[in-house]
């Protein structure tokens, strides 16, 4: 079973007084951080007499607060061994759909209109491929040549045998990380960033060094010092509409990435994710254009939808072969029958891009009107296209507002999932992806929960995307 340090735990804690009970803060905090993935289940936490030195409480207080989590089902102590996190009912998922909540902690729409034909189309030919193995494990060749053609079109060339299909591009990442990254290396990512990249650097006990990015774009001279003080292994970097904060990496700024990671000898990983959910930006050529020993990892999940997992990587032929090497650990391949799927999608690319432009257009017009309402004094910034906005809801904080807003029938992820340690409380991710309805009504469940202290009940994980 995973332990955590009070030290660790502390930074993890934040900002979490707010002039409430001691005791009470300090535990719905905690279940916060069990309820968002950062503090895993069966996680065994500090000692009372550690974690009330650390943060400069007396015992009684965090053995309250221990006792108040006991009572709410969401810790268990054994004498003589500690107390470990507990997750209700398990691990397991809840049913948004069916609880009546409205799961925003998912930047996701719902399938593309074009996706039913195009599992038509793949049913009509699979028959085909029966007479093979089925085993695949760089991919099969058709949908190869339709992901290096995608990369192509878009100003970097690429040949199928630079392509790697992947179930989803957290698999492609994994399989990197399994790869790539030895225990102790160093991995530069974005703050904030992608949550589930974060846990699987970590995973690969790599140790994290930040890049900061905001709304306006990303700190390249903190990039150019924290690569000169690490030079770390890989750079994990979301170029285009980043996750959270929607922004672009400019041209001049994508070279001057290339060359930040070339003088290092760090491999950069970009992740395009969200390359395609352009609103009003324009099209940019990928990273690999500025640099082509880099990695991309590509998949339709937002562009068509969540429940087709395929994915993809492009790489150098050296890399592509270490990877190929170490995937059998994994897996054997992906799906014959999705990537049927896929290369039909990618042949009507155009077509999904544009609806999704349409939808992503509306829902954010609807999301920051309904904001600029209800929450004059939040400040953002209107992104050029991906699925949310990151807003900063200062003086509030997003793990209270998240708490709150779940017993109103909004589930959202508060700020400090996206960071190191406890950062970005006053920030919140918006995801503008449901329908306009479900937006406005998001808004006003959020207008009452900025007004509650309420804690609310402890629920299981919802996974960020």
């Amino acid at each position: 079973m995973a332990s955590i340090t009070s030290v660790r735990l502390a930074r993890l804690l934040g900002s979490w007084r707010h002039g409430g009970p001691a005791y009470a803060e300090l535990a719905e905090r905690l279940r916060l951080l069990s309820v968002d993935g950062r503090l895993p289940d069966r996680t065994r936490l500090p000692a009372e007499r550690d974690l009330a030195l650390t943060l400069g409480l007396s015992r009684t207080t965090v053995a309250a607060a221990y006792g108040r989590l006991r009572d709410l089902g969401a810790l268990t102590s054994v004498r003589g061994s500690g107390s470990y996190v507990v997750l209700p009912g398990g691990p397991a998922l809840p049913a948004p759909d069916a609880s009546g909540i409205l799961d925003l902690t998912k930047a996701a729409m719902p399938a593309a209109g074009v996706v039913e034909e195009c599992y038509g189309r793949a049913a009509a030919q699979i028959g085909a491929e029966l007479g093979g193995s089925g085993y695949e494990l760089l991919g099969l060749p058709r949908l190869r040549v339709a992901v290096a053609e995608h990369f192509t079109r878009r100003g970097a060339a690429t040949d199928p045998e630079q392509v790697l299909i992947t179930t989803g591009v957290q698999h492609g990442l994994s399989l990197i990380a399994r790869a790539l990254v030895a225990p102790g290396d160093r991995a530069a990512v974005e703050q904030p960033t992608y949550p589930h990249a974060m846990d699987t650097l970590l995973a690969a006990k790599a140790r994290l060094v930040g890049i900061p990015v905001s709304p306006g774009g990303w700190d390249l001279e903190a990039a150019e010092e924290a690569f000169a003080a690490a030079s770390p292994t890989v750079a994990y970097v979301m170029p285009d509409f980043q996750n959270p904060t929607g922004a672009s990496l400019a041209p001049e700024g994508r070279e001057r990435l290339a060359r930040l990671a070339e003088r290092h000898g760090t491999l950069l990983v970009a992740d395009e994710t969200t390359a395609l959910l352009d609103i009003r930006r324009g099209p940019l050529a990928p990273l690999a254009a500025w640099s082509p020993t880099s990695v991309t990892l590509g998949g339709l999940s937002k562009l068509a939808w969540g429940g087709l997992r395929i994915g993809w990587i492009r790489a150098p032929r050296s890399v592509l072969a270490r990877l190929a090497q170490a995937r059998p650990a994994l897996d054997l391949g992906t799906p014959v029958f999705e990537q049927l799927v896929a290369a039909e999608l990618l042949a009507r690319e155009d077509l999904l891009v544009a609806e999704r432009r349409t939808r992503l257009a509306a829902g954010l017009d609807t999301l920051t009107g309904a904001l600029a309402e209800g929450f004059p004094e939040w400040r953002f910034t209107q992104p050029d296209g991906g699925m949310a906005v990151w807003a900063d809801c200062s003086p509030l904080s997003s793990s209270r507002l998240v708490v709150a807003a779940h017993a109103r029938g909004v589930a959202l992820t508060a700020g400090p999932r996206f960071g190191f340690d406890g950062a970005f409380e006053h920030r919140l991710r918006l995801p503008f992806t449901a329908s306009p309805e479900e937006l406005a009504d998001a808004v006003a469940a959020l207008r009452a929960a900025s007004t509650s202290r309420s804690a609310g009940p402890a629920d299981a994980p919802l996974i960020t995307v």
